[in-house]
């Protein structure tokens, strides 16, 4: 299935280096920019395609080898909750779900940092400063904002919880979610999930993204346990039948990768 892409991108591909998820494996991404007043049809024709934003950029994994990353996306408005999902609502009833700006604060900073130290000490983003903090959550030229979940004790909100979430054409995509980790026994990070299906319903929506899928990553599991779960792969989006993904040489029949370093021409435009 292809979609006809709004502008004339650039593609780039990454140089080789170690994967994050699977051991023994090396990872490529191929990559454009995204910017101009066209950002937003971009941003929703590839996100269609297998495509994730991190500030003004959209990748998807381009590996050689390997074809285990797979955007995954939960079709929302069939979507019937568990009974162990409607258990962890109960048990998160007293946040507050709040909407605001994609503007960094300290309390964001803080509690970003206490997650990714306890939950991946050794990932990229550990070492990350306060600036690089800001550009993640404000370098954005789509529609972004920022979802706290809070209690009120004394008067004062305590923020336990925050998603940067995208609103695309079809759906809510969350870029980056990261919680208090002294409160694991809520499952927030579920929590979050079951709560954007809510938010995604409530728009009147179709789909929320989860990022990618990743087979093989003990990271990556909790994606599979959402019925129904589909990942783009071989060019279409697919149902995951018992948590395994579907196989693919290529995630873009397009194979966007051998066309990198060049320019896409618009619809209305000849070679």
């Amino acid at each position: 299935m292809r979609h006809s892409l709004p502008r004339t991108p650039q593609f780039y591909v990454t140089a080789p280096q170690e994967c994050p998820y699977l051991e023994s494996k090396v990872e490529r991404k191929l990559f454009t920019s995204l910017n101009g007043p066209d950002s937003e049809r971009l941003n929703d024709a590839l996100s269609k395609q297998g495509f994730r934003r991190s500030q003004n950029v959209l990748y998807r994994p381009s590996c050689i080898d390997c074809s285990a990353c797979l955007s995954a996306r939960i079709p929302v408005q069939s979507y019937e909750f568990s009974k162990s999902e409607r258990k962890i609502l109960r048990r998160n009833r007293n946040l507050l779900r709040s909407m605001e700006s994609p503007i960094a604060k300290d309390e964001h900073f803080k509690l970003f940092k206490s997650y990714v130290l306890y939950r991946h000490e050794n990932g990229g983003m550990a070492g990350m400063d306060e600036l690089e903090f800001a550009s993640m959550v404000e370098e954005t030229s789509i529609q972004t904002f920022l979802c706290e979940y809070s209690v009120i004790s004394d008067n004062k909100k305590k923020i336990l919880a925050v998603s940067l979430t995208d609103k695309i054409g079809d759906g809510l995509s969350m870029v980056y979610s990261f919680y208090d980790p002294n409160l694991s026994y809520q499952s927030l990070g579920k929590f979050m999930i079951i709560d954007h299906i809510k938010l995604t319903k409530e728009l009147k929506l179709a789909y929320l993204y989860l990022g990618y899928w990743v087979k093989g990553s003990k990271k990556m599991n909790y994606k599979a346990q959402f019925k129904p779960l589909e990942v783009f792969s071989d060019g279409q989006w697919c149902v995951v039948v018992d948590g395994i993904p579907f196989q693919s040489e290529t995630i873009m029949g397009d194979n966007l990768e051998n066309r990198a370093n060049t320019i896409f021409l618009p619809n209305n435009q000849k070679d």
